[in-house]
């Protein structure tokens, strides 16, 4: 599985980041940067945290 995110989406309001920081950073510009798109069983249900909690419902999780 791996991280997908829909920058279209994407504010950048860094909830992601707060729940998942090894995975999701976002920069001094305000842009989100996926830092590792693997899904595995050590950081899934953080993932799946993020995914439920991002208020733009950008981040999904592919098969």
């Amino acid at each position: 599985m791996k991280i997908d995110v829909d920058f279209g989406l994407c504010e950048a309001n860094a909830i992601c980041m707060g729940i998942i920081p090894e995975v999701f950073q976002v920069d001094d510009q305000d842009y989100l940067h996926v830092l590792s798109d693997e899904v595995t069983p050590e950081n899934e249900a953080r993932i799946r945290d993020a995914v439920r909690q991002c208020p733009r419902q950008a981040i999904s999780i592919k098969e």
